[in-house]
């Protein structure tokens, strides 16, 4: 399917404007909280070690303690756990835990031992490692994160595994789908939300002149404007480029992109148009049909629940008529759908 018809039939559907995302704390606006994961009020990181401990430890070992401890703790709390726990034990928790739970409890479990900069670089890593590339796990990652993040990543994939993650996105990846990558990992995306309307109906009809070429696609002018544009700004965009083609039905509707850099260009464009939209997706593909990719699901709910998971179970319910809890009843079991739920907040 050409990349302008596959843009406008499943990415541009009706939008309204956002509601206003700020509180007031103390007199001062401040960003609401759309994560499913919260700080715990009474938190006591000797007394959690203690207790994660002695679930280790017991004959049978307890795993809903264990659950009950990492799913509602923060993630700043959890590195507090971590650090109280080698202290007074001599051992590293992940180890511990990796040495008593199995499978996907195990993976989950340890996912949320991570710091979130860790974690990225771990499945960037993970990514590129071993047979084939998981790229959409490249972009997801590269397209979701701010521009400090992606530098901290940079920072610490380079200190874990002793390399440059541009040398790892240039040997594992090529041509288009490569540049696109090494343009995120710039980090040098506006992330203003002002608009400027001039600039976004010159962006439009520049990116009508590149599907227009008649000597081939200008693929440097899509990654150009997709990765350095706000989110806000690459919306007013495409509603200039959308009231042009419908004006002209111009032959970019017919322009073919095949392969990654057509999946990577189009993932972008979700992202900036409604994130929370774009993972709700992910994680409806990832238990439909035969099969569930518990990758998937871990990486998401474990990497969004402090960021916008309400905002994804609320997409994921409007966008699929039932909810992502139900999905996850029918499509995992035992302690680790019980650990899935939790992350995804109350039903």
């Amino acid at each position: 399917m050409s990349f302008f018809k596959k843009f406008f039939k499943d990415v541009i559907r009706k939008k309204t404007d956002p509601e206003d995302d700020t509180v007031k704390v103390k007199g001062n606006p401040k960003p609401k909280y759309y994560g499913t994961v919260a700080p715990y009020p009474n938190f006591n990181a000797s007394q959690d070690a203690s207790t994660l401990q002695s679930a280790i430890e017991s004959k049978d070992v307890d795993e809903d303690v264990i659950i009950a401890i990492l799913v509602k703790r923060s993630n700043e709390q959890r590195q507090k756990i971590k650090v109280v726990y080698e202290a007074s034990t001599g051992k590293r928790l992940d180890k511990d835990l990796k040495s008593v739970l199995r499978s996907d409890l195990e993976d989950v479990s340890l996912a949320l031992l991570m710091d979130s900069i860790h974690f990225d670089a771990y499945l960037l890593r993970k990514a590129t490692k071993g047979w084939g590339t998981h790229e959409d796990v490249l972009v997801e990652i590269l397209a979701t994160r701010s521009n400090q993040q992606i530098g901290e990543i940079k920072r610490v994939f380079k200190e874990e595994y002793e390399t440059d993650l541009e040398k790892v996105i240039e040997d594992e990846t090529s041509g288009d789908f490569t540049t696109a990558l090494l343009a995120m990992l710039k980090a040098n995306k506006d992330e203003s939300k002002e608009v400027d309307n001039n600039l976004a109906r010159k962006d439009a009809e520049i990116l009508f002149e590149a599907g227009e070429n008649t000597k081939g696609i200008n693929i440097s002018a899509f990654i150009d404007i997709l990765t350095k544009r706000n989110a806000k700004q690459l919306a007013k965009m495409f509603q200039h480029y959308a009231t042009v083609s419908d004006i002209t039905l111009p032959k970019a509707l017919d322009m073919e992109l095949k392969g990654d850099i057509e999946d990577c260009l189009i993932d972008i464009v979700k992202c900036s148009w409604n994130t929370p939209a774009f993972f709700a997706e992910k994680l409806h593909l990832a238990m439909k049909g035969h099969g569930t990719c518990d990758d998937t699901l871990i990486r998401v709910l474990v990497s969004r629940s402090e960021v916008d998971l309400k905002k994804i179970v609320e997409e994921y319910r409007a966008m699929y008529d039932f909810s992502l809890q139900d999905d996850i009843l029918k499509d995992t079991k035992g302690h680790y759908e019980k650990i899935l739920l939790q992350l995804c907040g109350p039903h």
